[in-house]
């Protein structure tokens, strides 16, 4: 049996500007999707959810990837198992794990020779056939680990520091969310394109401390992030709690991670400080998920 792991990954800076060409940094994380392939007499998906076959309706993700990957390779019957520490649909890129693994996986069972590069391109593809719609940057990210600036694709020095990631447990719509800041852009075009404008430049910025490795630099441009961020209506209280919270407990910065709306909000920490940093969003109301920055993007276990 082959296993592939491929990770999810954070936005240190840059959500909702990037849709309008600004810079964005985001940064895979060691919360990995693995993917466990061998030979089988039909074709079977196992994971949370259930044991399926092709099904694009439970497993889309994993569906998309196999037929497609037929085109390739000659795929008759094949055992697919999932395995996901990632939330679903929280803004840390649980979609774009899950496609790369299993592409990684099939790539390796079936003797695809895909490199790096086709397989992140194969796996954006598949999250625009399932999505509609859907950005490079959590395949690219899934695909080569590390920090990553987009859409420049420049890798940044990965940090060594604690992340700590809350999760509200409210679902949130991307599209619904990108389209309301849309609007808003639309009503008020002189105030809210200086705004993306800000942000953008907050991810310029990042870059040089990102690479100098100043996390408390870094936290508190994650926090003036924020702020802006909350100026463009994404925010809500359940988050604002959580980030208060890691802040009040000596986190270099927080911050929503994704589009926002629920799902999850980020701290950045000293290593030291996670497990102090934890228990204070935990006891804000959040479900809490300690880890870190990753150099590590697709990989055979």
């Amino acid at each position: 049996m082959i296993s592939c792991s491929a990770p999810g990954k954070i936005y240190l800076f840059g959500e909702h500007a990037v849709v309008y060409g600004e810079t964005a940094i985001a940064c895979a994380i060691e919360l990995r999707t693995r993917v466990r392939a061998e030979l089988n007499d039909s074709i079977i998906i196992q994971s949370q959810i259930g044991r399926t076959g092709i099904d694009f309706e439970k497993h889309p993700y994993v569906s998309s990837v196999i037929e497609k990957m037929r085109e390739i390779a000659p795929i008759k019957g094949v055992f697919l198992e999932v395995d996901s520490e990632i939330p679903v649909g929280s803004g840390l890129g649980s979609s774009a794990a899950v496609t790369i693994a299993c592409i990684g996986a099939l790539n390796e069972v079936f003797g695809c020779g895909l490199t790096l590069e086709e397989i992140a391109k194969l796996g954006h593809e598949m999250e625009i056939r399932v999505q509609g719609a859907a950005s490079p940057t959590d395949t690219y990210v899934s695909t080569f680990g590390g920090v990553v600036t987009i859409p420049e694709r420049r890798k940044l020095r990965t940090p060594d520091c604690g992340i700590v990631i809350g999760d509200t447990g409210i679902f949130s719509s991307t599209k619904e969310l990108v389209a309301n800041v849309r609007k808003l852009r639309e009503s008020y075009p002189e105030l809210i394109e200086p705004l993306m404008a800000s942000i953008g430049r907050i991810s310029k910025i990042g870059e040089s401390l990102v690479m100098a490795g100043d996390y408390s630099s870094i936290g508190r441009l994650m926090n003036v992030n924020q702020g802006l961020l909350d100026a463009l209506g994404v925010n809500i209280l359940e988050l604002s709690r959580l980030i208060y919270s890691a802040r009040r407990a000596g986190a270099f910065g927080a911050k929503i991670t994704g589009a926002g709306g629920g799902g999850c909000m980020v701290a950045l920490t000293s290593t030291d400080r996670c497990a102090q940093v934890a228990e204070a969003m935990s006891e804000a109301g959040g479900k809490v998920t300690i880890t870190k920055p990753t150099e590590q993007g697709l990989k055979l276990d």
